[in-house]
């Protein structure tokens, strides 16, 4: 018995490849290129869509030790995000299209994973896996809310805009990451107060995408379009993208009022991506207004700024502890469809997802990763009944006894614990 999953995105593609590696074979339905959603613009499995940083890469943060858990399982997508690293500071930034590559060439080559361009729009009958990600096809959603019982929750993604490095004006600009003082992996736009004053008040007046009725709902908080930031005040975005803190402009020996990072989009450096500038701007706004940061006054954009719908189920309310769904135990869910936030935590779920399904397959039980690592407080998070649960992005304040004052201990236990669990769990799938 083969099992199915729907969606070649980074959760899909690392599902396949932990069931394919073990020997049993998968199915991958991905619609593309035959359907494309709003946001996607290749045929690749697990293109990213937003940004091309995987966030940090250090231990002492929830990013970081959530990565080198996935090494420990063998990740798919980050030995892909390893190899084809760009620098990116104290963050895990990739070159986008070589990533997502490599990914494709592995899974398409595989001698256990069939990989089938089509679009589905009804549930496969058998086991099954939904993978299909928060840009889901209004077909396909229909399905799962039938499936579900409950009505998916809908919110906003937004990716940011991307320029040509030859247009950036260098004279106003200078290379420098944020508290490290020779690491030039960020290229910094600064503002004095008064240019910074001129474009929060023309940011705040600048046109807007509408919006059709059944997109009005609520931002998800870690990925708010700057606009939406800027209306909170003046001093929103100063703590927020624009944070001039641990930044000092060499050329001056002074920090600047305020700051816009760019940062590289592809490993050559002829592409920069704004960081946190997520946007809902008409794409001539997003011209006339970012150009009124003096560095980019002349800049041309490869890729604006814009908005896309980003669905996810109620998962505490209708799935079970392995990912499967509580009125149908051949059916689980996987990423960031099932509320995680991020490309990480989504290739995070895939695996949890992947193994979970070869074990019911095998009729073996499974035992989700120790709330205490970071893989499996993502999963506790998920299928643990909330009041108002939202998408969340993987932090310390979720992982099971976490204490600050501990986190050396915290992290060596959340390493030492995902080794074991893999090695239980290798024992059940074998």
């Amino acid at each position: 018995m083969e099992i199915i999953i729907v969606g070649g995105g980074l959760a899909g593609a690392e599902a396949a490849y932990q069931i394919a590696r073990r020997g049993r074979e998968v199915t991958l339905f991905e619609m593309r290129p035959d359907v494309f959603t709003p946001a996607h613009k290749t045929s690749y499995l697990s293109e990213l869509v937003c940004s091309n940083s995987l966030k940090s890469k250090e231990l002492k943060n929830a990013h970081g030790l959530l990565k080198e858990e996935l090494r420990h399982l063998d990740s798919l997508v980050i030995r892909a995000a390893d190899e084809t690293s760009i620098p990116g500071g104290k963050a895990l930034v990739v070159d986008r299209d070589r990533f997502s590559k490599i990914i494709t060439d592995i899974l398409e080559t595989h001698p256990f994973i069939k990989v089938v361009r089509k679009e589905i729009r009804d549930i496969p009958s058998g086991l099954v896996i939904i993978a299909t990600g928060p840009l889901t096809s209004d077909a396909f959603t229909e399905k799962i809310r039938d499936i579900a019982g409950v009505e998916n929750l809908s919110f906003f993604d937004a990716i940011s805009p991307i320029i040509e490095k030859e247009t950036i004006d260098m004279e106003n600009a200078f290379f420098g990451s944020r508290y490290m003082e020779d690491a030039g992996d960020y290229l910094n736009c600064p503002l004095t107060e008064e240019e910074y004053d001129i474009f929060y008040e023309e940011l705040l007046k600048a046109e807007k995408v509408d919006l059709r009725e059944f997109e009005k709902t609520p931002y998800f908080e870690g990925c708010l379009p700057i606009e939406v930031m800027a209306g909170r005040g003046r001093q929103t975005l100063l703590y927020g993208p624009l944070k001039p803190v641990g930044i000092i402009d060499k050329r001056t020996n002074k920090r600047p009022f305020a700051v816009i990072q760019l940062r590289k989009e592809n490993a050559s450096g002829t592409m920069y991506n704004m960081v946190g500038f997520q946007t809902k701007l008409t794409y001539p706004e997003q011209e006339r207004v970012f150009r009124l940061i003096p560095a980019l006054k002349h800049a041309v954009f490869l890729r604006h700024g814009s908005i896309h719908r980003n669905t996810y189920i109620n998962s505490p309310v209708i799935l079970n502890k392995n990912l499967s769904l509580k009125n149908n135990k051949e059916v689980f869910f996987a990423g960031q469809i099932t509320g995680v936030e991020g490309y990480v935590e989504s290739a995070a779920m895939g695996i949890v997802a992947g193994m979970s399904a070869l074990a019911f397959l095998k009729g073996k039980i499974f035992v989700p990763p120790p709330e205490e690592t970071c893989t499996g407080a993502l999963a506790s998070y998920i299928t643990t009944p909330t009041k108002d649960f939202q998408p969340m992005n993987v932090n310390f304040g979720i992982i099971k006894g976490y204490n600050k004052k501990e986190k050396e201990r915290i992290i060596e236990k959340a390493l030492s614990s995902i080794s074991e669990w893999k090695k239980g769990i290798d024992e059940i799938l074998a």
